[in-house]
């Protein structure tokens, strides 16, 4: 049998033992907390993509609350974090699935060759600028494979590989590519991001991607929390109103935290918001209060990872499912 074929038996056959069980306990439960309780983690976004970025999130990890990052593999400042995380191999540092390259004086192109994944390059043979162009100029096919590079070539620099996501939603927000994505989760047996519940209801095709996933095996937290900033609210102001209003269970927040340095400045119009992300999770005493306040267990990718592979192996059922 094929690479492929023995995966998909495998896939088939977990899924049919778990239909079988009985019904699984919350993800809580298996990690080990009560069902009621808080646990969160808070992930640093685009680690590599510059040298301000892995200033802001190093520090963030060492005397912050962030408790993981995701790398962006093709940046030009990979290297650098590819060696703290090979030297620091108890934190937790996922790939930043990168198939976009949205900054007009910064750039990178594709990990696997621009002849590998033609579709992936814009005229000027870096990745596109966002999501909508790459969906129409690529296939899943080629998506997968520069994923599978990223992956490949973070496992080869060192990285013990805890988790993954996908930069600007490029492999989460398409149904053929979100196949894909939860293809190799099950492959390289790493947890994911997934979505806000809110949006897996609004969108039913990603939601029951997402549900099959789950009973494939594949775990990720219950919810994850973005996008509700209102307008002109400060960065602080929302980031303190979103951790007052967590609900019980699993949830991701993530951030972009990056040093405002002349780099960073020449980089991105939100350098300014970035350094208050950074500033904020890093040295402000009222976080660190209202997480205390509000009983929030602070966990890590690395708990989700060990637990997906203790799943999988033993063919024990999932979680419960609190997707819509």
């Amino acid at each position: 049998m094929t690479r492929k074929a023995i995966l998909l038996a495998a896939v088939l056959v977990m899924t049919a033992v778990f239909a079988a069980t009985a019904t699984a306990a919350t993800l809580n439960e298996l990690l080990g907390y009560k069902p009621d309780q808080k646990l969160l983690i808070i992930n640093a976004d685009d680690a590599g993509m510059c040298h301000s970025a892995n200033m802001a999130v190093i520090d963030a990890m060492e005397n912050g609350v962030v408790t993981g990052a995701t790398i962006m593999v093709p940046c030009p400042w990979f290297p650098e974090i590819a060696q703290y995380a090979r030297e620091h191999s108890d934190r937790d540092f996922g790939v930043h699935l990168t198939h976009t390259s949205e900054w007009g004086k910064y750039r990178w192109g594709p990990v696997a060759g621009k002849a590998a994944v033609p579709g992936l390059v814009d005229t000027q043979g870096y990745l596109w600028e966002d999501d909508e162009p790459m969906w129409a100029h690529a296939t899943p096919d080629e998506a997968e494979k520069e994923a599978r590079a990223q992956l490949d070539r973070a496992l080869a620099f060192g990285i013990d590989v805890t988790h993954f996501d996908s930069h600007m939603g490029a492999m989460q927000l398409n149904p053929a590519y979100l196949e894909r994505y939860i293809k190799l989760a099950a492959e390289y047996d790493l947890p994911l991001r997934a979505g806000p519940r809110a949006m897996m209801a609004s969108m039913p095709d990603l939601g029951t991607l997402l549900k099959r996933a789950r009973e494939a095996g594949v775990v990720f937290p219950d919810d994850l929390s973005y996008g509700r900033r209102k307008e002109n609210e400060p960065v602080d102001v929302y980031w303190k109103r979103v951790l007052r209003s967590l609900e019980p269970g699993v949830t991701e927040l993530y951030i972009h935290p990056n040093v405002a340095t002349p780099e960073s400045k020449a980089i991105t119009g939100t350098w300014d918001e970035r350094d208050a992300e950074y500033r904020l999770f890093t040295t402000d005493p009222e976080m660190r209060q209202i997480i205390k306040d509000q009983g929030i267990v602070l966990i890590h990718y690395r708990q989700l990872r060990d637990l997906q592979r203790s799943l999988r192996k033993t063919g024990a059922p999932p979680p419960d499912l609190r997707l819509p």
